[in-house]
């Protein structure tokens, strides 16, 4: 009789293990499906943290840019200042890498009267359609970073695209692939697991001008944006911007 009972106990302990398993892997696929529909409705916002520290202004990723894009002479779509500041014996020296911004509000998007510049909405960089840009300066006029600029040979206005085209085969811009102190570092921002999050996490950032409301996705790591208004407060500032508009904004 033992026997018997231990012969119909197996088979239902069998079934109901097996109905656990079916049970937890339903469980493990609504799950995972869960977070792959979170993940495709997250906005994908692509910027930039320059950690200043790591920066020794050697233009590597300025010439990198120019011959990515075979910038006219005299122009940039990125470049490097040099901010030097102090009273003798005390002075010192920091690089400002610059570029557009790329801004989560972008007054140049506002202004442009033919729709030529706009924010993508699939990764949050802006960019120019050459095709129906009239060159009216609107923009260059508009942008608080004085990051564009009209390109003299085209007659279309010009600026720092993250280098998209290298973006969608799955490459990072021309600088900061070219940056030896792997002081730029690009990706999606509102990805937790990227890259800039970390170090948007793990150390101070600030950002240009962050008073204009533009909120700009190029964020910095220890910078230095001194200029020559601090003179008044009795030091020594100089700031050299290596283009061809001397004075920055």
């Amino acid at each position: 009789m033992a026997t018997n009972q231990t012969r119909n106990v197996h088979p239902r302990r069998i079934f109901l293990k097996q109905v656990g398993t079916v049970a937890a892997l339903s469980t493990v696929a609504l799950t995972t499906t869960a977070k792959s529909k979170r993940d495709s409705r997250r906005e994908v916002q692509y910027g930039m943290v320059i950690d200043t520290r790591r920066c020794i202004g050697c233009h590597a990723c300025s010439v990198a840019c120019k011959s990515e894009f075979d910038v006219p002479l005299g122009f940039t779509r990125s470049w490097v200042e040099y901010v030097e500041k102090g009273n003798y014996p005390n002075v010192d020296r920091n690089f400002l890498p610059r570029l557009c911004n790329h801004c989560r509000h972008p007054i140049c998007v506002d202004v442009c009267p033919t729709g030529a510049t706009y924010k993508r909405k699939e990764d949050g960089i802006v960019v120019v359609d050459p095709e129906i840009c009239i060159g009216c300066k609107y923009c260059i006029q508009a942008c608080p970073y004085n990051a564009r600029f009209l390109n003299p040979v085209t007659g279309v206005a010009e600026k720092c695209d993250f280098c998209l085209h290298r973006v969608l085969q799955g490459l990072e811009p021309a600088c900061v692939v070219t940056c030896t102190g792997r002081a730029r570092i690009f990706g999606d921002i509102n990805d937790p697991n990227s890259e800039v999050s970390a170090l948007m996490a793990s150390n101070a950032v600030d950002v240009l001008r962050p008073g204009q409301g533009t909120e700009p996705n190029v964020y910095y790591i220890d910078m230095d944006h001194a200029d020559e208004h601090d003179r008044r407060r009795g030091r020594y500032v100089r700031v050299t911007t290596h283009r061809k508009q001397k004075a920055r904004r």
